[in-house]
């Protein structure tokens, strides 16, 4: 069942009809389905992270439709869009996004105090999560007291509480070191596969998408070509990495 379908996705920056203008996406069809966890690959400046930021409502199409789980974004004013985002909406982002005067609880159930919930339904939702990750021992810490890794942990947990129609996520390894990149991918994929969380992730990582069940490469604002998992995760780390090598893209050591 698909859970988010883009249809005839462009975006054109200045004037359409000036040389100047840019086009930076060029007329993409996208789909996820129920339970995938997708990667969006590409070199810089191929329209992965517009396409990213269309598709999860932050920025808007020149043109083009998007539905996900069953309603059209595209067609909402901003009031409408800022509550489903909060409400549907998972997100992850690079630079982490946690409150330095909340502790990681606060931060993880901020989501859920926005919408009023009943704070022992916030509390067991916070205890559910951090659990499944593993972190109920940083509850009380602030994020200055934790690790990055920590950190991108919590906001994975954050993106969780609402149960979202699907979660995205910016770049989530980029501030990491290998260790703490590696235990937050095991996260998305504990999350994809025991909760069958559907997951959008824009990244230049190819260890990162190695974690995924697809791979898109995004090329001059069209889609370029995908890659399916087969066999071990390092064999399909090679095959993207072969992907991006014909793209210009850059190496990564698995």
């Amino acid at each position: 069942m698909s859970v988010l379908e883009a249809k005839q996705i462009t975006k054109i920056y200045g004037d359409a009809k000036s040389e100047s203008s840019t086009k930076a996406l060029n007329g993409i069809d996208f789909r996820v389905d129920e339970g995938e966890f997708v990667a969006i690959m590409g070199p810089s400046g191929s329209g992965k992270s517009t396409l990213v930021s269309i598709l999860s409502g932050i920025t808007e199409p020149t043109t083009g439709s998007i539905d996900i789980g069953g309603k059209r974004i595209d067609q909402m004013d901003r009031f409408e869009m800022a509550l489903f985002r909060r409400r549907s909406l998972g997100f992850v982002f690079q630079e982490f996004n946690l409150l330095d005067s909340l502790t990681i609880k606060e931060n993880i159930i901020l989501p859920m105090v926005l919408d009023k919930k009943e704070t022992t339904k916030m509390n067991a939702k916070a205890a559910e999560v951090m659990k499944l990750f593993d972190i109920e021992n940083i509850a009380d810490k602030y994020p200055y007291e934790i690790s990055g890794g920590q950190q991108q942990r919590a906001a994975v947990c954050r993106s969780l509480v609402n149960d979202p129609v699907m979660v995205f996520a910016d770049e989530p390894t980029g501030n990491l070191d290998s260790k703490s990149a590696n235990a937050v991918m095991n996260c998305f994929k504990k999350m994809n596969e025991e909760k069958n969380t559907t997951i959008l992730m824009v990244t230049h990582d190819v260890f990162a998408a190695s974690f995924c069940k697809k791979v898109i490469f995004i090329k001059d604002g069209r889609i370029y070509l995908e890659v399916a998992s087969k066999g071990t995760r390092k064999e399909f780390f090679n095959r993207i990495l072969d992907c991006q090598a014909a793209l210009g893209g850059e190496n990564n050591d698995f």
